[in-house]
């Protein structure tokens, strides 16, 4: 019996790196089988050891914006590395990517650049706990912002695809200052802070969900959050690091017209290089160090590569507005096409589809926080998953995780897409 060359590789992986990958939803537990090992992608398309192409829809989870290997991106990259690949020490390129980023966004006075959107969401919490001189925070259930411990109360994403309900290593002390409830419940949010008065620092939330599928806030939740943080002297942050210049220009801010205090960046910020930031009012990151006394540093913050690599990108998507149109728009054309072909196959479903962020949901009841992400009919979108790879569509390998669509979609991509899902409902339902 042959052995694809994934499968070799999956084997001997196991060998040497903790279950053969080195992030856990990669390695395909929810869905079943093994991972599929990648060996380049250009645009669209992912290409595998053994020759087998795809299309995309997980885009390195979201900064593949305008597909991979984009030509610009890459001779920025070339160029830069022939001046070296790291410095330890301030270029003009970070002060560049800078006031590109403040051009961009809303209510970023200041930002400070860091290595991943895990450390840009620890940083941004340290600071408001030393802005306000407060320890508590609030979190939603199914909401990921990394795996710094504070975050691993209730998180979604590969934590929630695991079914891991503590995680060990993350003390009590730690989980006592985490404060939870669901996502969409203003008003849990207001019982948390009656119970904790004067405790709380800060509200961190991704304002559009992608770590329980794509999860939209209702009218008036993300701004009530604001009214609240307000009335009691808390900071609203907004983990941007999946929505930050892709559902806009300026993300989520922008397109749901609200302002956070701290907003955490990554993905699109790196065009797919180790890159994040965390930004806000000047009044609050004057407390970093070295303006102020809350510590926070990093080696590679600033990476040449990362910084031009992300600069290119960003200062494209700026002269090219119409870029984000033509996302929404195949991204309603997709949603579209696959409601036609669930309707057809008679199973229950909801789509929650917000620009080109999208996720399907085998349920037969609205999906608007962990909860009802979770009852839904995961075991049935494990066969969708394995049904679309078989006919070269790659979806993320977990209910739990919002679709990215790339520019680099055509409408051919997009109706093979379709016509892949009305196959494998076909044969799965």
């Amino acid at each position: 019996m042959n052995i694809s060359k994934s499968e070799q590789l999956f084997q001997r992986a196991q060998s040497s790196i903790p279950g053969g990958v080195n992030s856990p939803v990669r390695a395909f537990k929810s869905v079943g089988g093994n991972p599929i090992f990648l060996k380049s992608a250009k645009g669209a398309y992912l290409y595998d050891v053994d020759g087998n192409r795809y299309i995309d829809y997980i885009n390195s989870w979201g900064p593949m914006i305008l597909g991979h290997a984009f030509a610009p991106v890459v001779a920025a990259i070339q160029q830069k590395a022939l001046d070296s690949t790291s410095f330890g020490a301030p270029t003009e390129l970070e002060v560049e990517m800078a006031e590109l980023v403040k051009s961009m966004a809303p209510n970023v006075d200041l930002i400070r650049m860091v290595s991943s959107g895990t450390e840009a969401c620890m940083s941004a919490l340290r600071l408001a706990r030393g802005f306000t001189g407060r320890n508590k925070f609030i979190k939603f259930e199914g909401c990921y912002h990394g795996h710094a411990d504070s975050f691993l109360v209730k998180a979604g994403s590969g934590v929630a695809t695991f079914n891991i309900q503590t995680v060990p290593g993350v003390t009590g002390g730690v989980s006592n200052d985490t404060l939870t409830c669901a996502y969409n419940d203003q008003d849990a949010v207001r019982q948390l802070f009656a119970e904790n008065k004067g405790e709380i620092a800060a509200i961190i939330i991704e304002p559009v969900a992608g770590n329980m599928g794509c999860i939209l806030p209702q009218e008036g939740f993300v701004e009530g959050l604001r009214r609240i943080c307000t009335e009691e002297g808390a900071l609203l942050i907004f983990d941007e690091v999946m929505t930050g210049f892709r559902l806009a220009p300026g993300g989520a801010q922008e397109r749901l017209k609200v302002d956070a205090d701290l907003v955490t960046y990554g993905k699109v910020i790196g065009a797919g290089m180790p890159v994040g930031a965390f930004g806000g009012r000047r009044e609050i990151m004057e407390k970093i160090a070295p303006l102020g006394a809350v510590y926070q540093a990093g080696t590679l913050s600033g990476n040449p590569l990362a910084m031009v690599a992300g600069y290119t990108l960003l200062q494209h998507l700026k002269a090219n507005p119409r870029i984000y149109t033509e996302l929404e728009e195949k991204g309603n054309y997709l949603k579209a096409g696959l409601q036609r072909v669930l309707e057809a196959s008679g199973t229950p479903f909801v789509i929650n589809h917000m620009g080109s962020m999208i996720s399907v949901h085998f349920s037969d009841h609205p999906v608007t926080d962990f909860a009802t992400a979770a009852s839904a009919n995961n075991a049935l979108f494990n066969k969708f998953f394995h049904a679309m790879l078989d006919r070269g569509v790659y979806l993320p390998p977990s209910a739990y995780e919002s679709w990215f669509l790339s520019h680099a979609l055509t409408q051919e991509d997009l109706d093979a897409t379709i016509n892949a899902a009305e196959e494998s409902l076909k044969e799965i339902v």
